[in-house]
């Protein structure tokens, strides 16, 4: 008996199947905006967020905005072969539509509860 093939079906990574769902957890328990649910997005080994601009600042209708990029120092990283487990949080300058790393080379944890805790409202304007 010979069981079919999804050729199409995406192949399973099951330690990016829990960062994500670490992610998902973190961000219900964040401070700022707690109504909103963000969209986590897949970029390669990297994680963006994006959520309603509740605040109306940056998108006066309220749509989509990145609020965050988690950039993955994995073991394949030139720049860091000391800390592979790493990561990168970086916020968006809404203003120059660019990434400006706000704390690089932490564990995971820390970088989550940097961006949930957000005093500096450095993620969620």
């Amino acid at each position: 008996m010979n069981a079919a093939v999804n050729p199409v079906a995406p192949r399973r990574d099951p330690v990016r199947d829990l960062m994500l769902y670490r992610l998902q957890r973190a961000l219900r328990e964040r401070v700022r905006y707690r109504y909103v649910r963000p969209q986590i997005l897949r970029e390669g080994k990297n994680l963006r967020i994006q959520s309603p601009c509740c605040s109306r600042n940056v998108d006066p209708d309220g749509g989509l905005i990145d609020i965050a990029l988690l950039v993955s120092n994995s073991s394949d990283n030139p720049d860091n072969p000391d800390n592979p487990n790493s990561w990168s949080l970086c916020s968006r300058d809404h203003t120059h539509q660019t990434w400006v790393v706000q704390l690089r080379d932490q564990p995971l944890d820390v970088l989550l509860d940097a961006l949930c805790m957000d005093d500096a409202r450095q993620f969620w304007p």
